[in-house]
């Protein structure tokens, strides 16, 4: 079987096993939806070149959006934008990747389908 992520190791029974891979647990998926600037977030990685200026570095669809251009339409402080999308990653919904000194966002497009799918089929 898969080793656990690295998050197993600081917040236990945030992982769980499942056919030889591990998925997210639900409660933390929906913990990460239940705030309305992390759900703005997502709405706009949906169509980053509806919701975002065109980038110096990195194409909008296909590295992501750079954190700095979610901090500026977001309005809210550099550190606050950092804390939901730490929070959004560690869900799942979106991975981050570095491109020169600059992080880019983009949506995690089957994990969010997958993971919706299964919450839904729970309810």
């Amino acid at each position: 079987m898969a080793s656990a992520p690295c998050g197993e190791a600081l917040v236990p029974g945030l992982w769980k096993p499942l056919k030889n891979r591990w998925q997210m647990n639900p409660d933390t998926i929906l913990k990460a939806l239940a705030n309305e600037s992390r759900l703005q977030i997502l709405h706009w990685l949906k169509q980053p070149t509806k919701h975002f200026r065109p980038q110096v570095y990195g194409d909008l669809t296909k590295d992501g959006v750079c954190g700095i251009y979610i901090v500026e339409k977001l309005g809210l402080s550099a550190p606050t934008v950092s804390e939901h999308l730490r929070v959004l990653t560690f869900a799942g919904l979106i991975r981050g990747k570095r491109i020169r000194q600059w992080t880019f966002y983009k949506r995690e497009e089957k994990f969010i389908r997958e993971s919706l799918a299964a919450i839904c089929k729970m309810v």
